[in-house]
């Protein structure tokens, strides 16, 4: 059962991006000369290179975006969420918005009124390994700016999400900063993710920024949190990520997760299952979790059950679960 009487669980804030999710061999990185691993964002000419080199005819698309990817676990779970995000008068954008409305989300944004241009889209190369590579080419997503938020909306929020991708961009990063201050001089908790080692490893001082004096709880995995924390041990880590979040979720891949819940650290087993697209995994994870938080849910409670979601994601391609899927693992919530 919900905990609180607000309209919404989550409030989150992000790009707004349809996927584009393919797969790729490995020399496929090497010949078009892709970062494989991490997010890179990339201009339109250097995406069409890579439509261009890649099988559209094996390739599928989702709305996608990482904030949107959780907030949309949150709604299928039964929670209720509203997202600010932009995207252009185009037809990615209507499929983007009809997305969200076919999940319950309320959004800022009416088709009809959004700019012209064109919308943000990543394409998502996943390899042999399960590992996932995206190029992302933003679009009218990288003006987001304060003019996108809507403060009643987070006022009528228990938690806001911030999306770490955001803070690339300078009009994205005040959004963030406009968002955090709403929220705190309203009492609305603050979660932040970040996203994306290479948003932690070129975007530091703007990360920093954002996070200021503290956050209410940090999503992140372990590559994030050493890179963040500026240390090479996991032990080190989590005791530095104290200062700056008062609780947070470390994802360790097929080693589980470990949560600190403001007192004590739970280490959360993972879902033994055969990996074969990373895409989504951590969306998934924070989704459940604040789903499962906002609704009576102690931190255990919520590991576990984001932990079994995000391992039905990994075993599959795309960042997404159907609805059957969602109701078999609300059983294992007892």
């Amino acid at each position: 059962m919900p905990t609180s009487s607000k309209k919404y669980n989550v409030y989150g804030i992000g790009n707004a991006i349809v996927d584009i999710i393919t797969e790729v061999e490995y020399d496929f990185f090497t010949r078009n000369e892709v970062e494989k691993g991490v997010m890179t964002l990339v201009d339109e000419k250097r995406q069409q290179h890579l439509m261009k080199a890649i099988d559209m005819n094996k390739s599928k698309m989702s709305g996608g975006g990482s904030a949107g990817n959780t907030v949309t676990a949150i709604n299928q779970f039964g929670g209720k969420s509203f997202y600010s995000c932009l995207v252009a008068k185009d037809e990615l954008g209507k499929f983007f918005l009809d997305d969200l409305k076919t999940n319950g989300i309320d959004t800022n944004l009416e088709h009809n009124t959004c700019p012209e241009g064109e919308s943000g889209r990543c394409l998502v190369m996943t390899s042999p390994d399960a590992e996932r590579t995206m190029n992302t080419f933003l679009g009218v997503s990288s003006f987001l700016s304060p003019e996108h938020i809507d403060e009643e909306a987070i006022i009528n929020s228990e938690y806001i999400y911030l999306e770490g991708y955001l803070v690339a961009s300078p009009k994205g990063l005040e959004a963030m900063k406009v968002a955090k201050k709403v929220a705190e001089h309203n009492k609305v908790l603050v979660a932040l993710t970040f996203s994306d080692p290479s948003m932690v490893k070129y975007f530091s001082k703007q990360m920093e920024e954002i996070v200021g004096a503290s956050v209410d709880l940090l999503f992140c995995n372990e590559e994030e949190a050493l890179i963040f924390t500026g240390t090479s041990d996991l032990n080190e880590a989590r005791q530095e990520l104290k200062k700056i979040a008062k609780r947070f979720v470390m994802t360790l891949g097929s080693n589980g997760a470990l949560i600190y819940d403001g007192d004590t650290f739970i280490q959360i087993e993972p879902y033994k299952v055969r990996a074969i697209d990373s895409n989504g995994a951590g969306d998934m994870f924070a989704g459940t979790f604040l789903y499962a938080i906002t609704h009576g849910h102690s931190f255990a409670e919520a590991g576990k059950l984001a932990s079994l979601a995000s391992s039905k994601v990994v075993s599959q391609f795309g960042p997404r679960l159907k609805t059957q899927q969602v109701q078999k693992i609300l059983k294992e919530l007892v």
